[in-house]
């Protein structure tokens, strides 16, 4: 069977939580679960830094601000990762080539990356902070169970998937002016930083 689903589904789930899908393949391929799963995932040191990794992001996902750096800093790694893992499972199966399998996953990852990074841009203009708990632990429990579902069925966790990248990337555009806003108002609280720090008060007018 051809290893594309799943690598368009581990490339979605990549650009959410890479560190997540790491440990989740490499966890269902030592434990037997799937024999679809490289070794090199299975290896007990890349099981340890994902693990170390995913509570990191776990922690960080559900500071208000923090996640939006945190983002930031994974724009590269997020797709990296994606492409790394699409181009094990397809090395494993053998069905594709690696280097498409690595354009797919990575883009894939990409594009979601971008709808979370968004995403995450606008729930931060909220003046509470409970809504970025609730949407980290929904983005945590998705990555987890069409992981899992795409183990078994990867066909139809691929449409599923590609589902939730679309309704991501409708969602995002319509969430552009709140953006907008919290880069404004990001920026501004920026430049009040400055001007508090400075040992001068600042011109009038």
């Amino acid at each position: 069977m051809s290893v594309l689903p799943l690598v368009f589904t581990s490339g979605w789930a990549s650009g959410v939580n890479a560190y997540a899908v790491v440990l989740l393949l490499g966890v269902f391929g030592a434990t037997g679960v799937s024999d679809d799963v490289p070794q090199t995932l299975q290896r007990p040191e890349v099981l340890a830094v994902a693990a170390v990794l995913f509570l990191c992001e776990a922690v960080a996902d559900k500071i208000p601000y923090v996640d939006s750096a945190w983002d930031a800093a994974h724009t590269v790694v997020r797709p990296l990762a994606g492409a790394w893992v699409g181009a094990l499972l397809a090395g494993q199966s053998g069905s594709l080539p690696d280097a498409a399998a690595a354009a797919l996953g990575g883009s894939t990852a990409l594009a979601s990356h971008a709808v979370k990074a968004g995403t995450r841009m606008a729930v931060n203009t909220s003046p509470e902070p409970f809504s970025n708990i609730v949407v980290s632990l929904a983005e945590d429990l998705g990555v987890a169970g069409i992981v899992t579902f795409a183990i078994f069925h990867p066909v139809a966790a691929s449409f599923v998937a590609g589902a939730l990248l679309l309704t991501g990337l409708l969602v995002l555009y319509f969430l552009v002016s709140r953006i907008r806003r919290f880069l404004r108002r990001r920026a501004q609280r920026r430049e009040e930083r400055r001007l508090g720090a400075s040992p001068w008060p600042p011109p009038p007018g």
